[in-house]
């Protein structure tokens, strides 16, 4: 099976160098997750858009330590953190094959007891639900990394 996915992961690192990188990196505005685009590709759990709505990761306890416990929880499921903060986080995904890149940000909100989250894709007009697949089994790790 290593022969197999040494040759996805190959092939993946050379089709994601044709596809565009950001102009600028991902980043809070007015101290929130952006928007999402007005395409069916990404969920934010921010936005106001029904269809790109996606719930918040929530937690007890001390909030440091649930902001501790997730950036394992990116890598361990395949993300890259670029970027981490205080309250922010900012990782990539490769989508396998296509070597498409979608950004996956987090801002910690320790007075709401949650942990907002956006996925979305850079390139295209549908992920076929991806990003909102990746948003629950990350959801799905870090409850069980808060719960240990």
């Amino acid at each position: 099976m290593n022969i197999f996915s040494d040759a996805v992961g190959a092939i993946t690192s050379q089709l994601s160098g044709l596809w565009p990188q950001p102009t600028e990196n991902p980043q809070l505005v007015n101290g929130k997750l952006r928007p999402c685009a007005g395409t069916p590709n990404g969920v934010c759990s921010e936005s106001d858009n029904p269809t790109a709505r996606i719930d918040p990761f929530s937690f007890a306890g001390p909030a440091d330590q649930a902001w501790a416990a997730l950036q394992p929880v990116i890598v361990e499921n395949g993300g890259v953190v670029r970027k981490a903060e205080k309250e922010y986080l900012w990782a990539t995904f490769l989508i396998p094959v296509f070597g498409f890149v979608d950004d996956v940000e987090f801002r910690l909100s320790p007075q709401e007891g949650v942990i907002h989250v956006r996925s979305a894709s850079r390139l295209g007009f549908s992920d076929l639900g991806v990003n909102r697949g990746r948003v629950e089994q990350l959801r799905t790790a870090f409850r069980g990394a808060v719960k240990a």
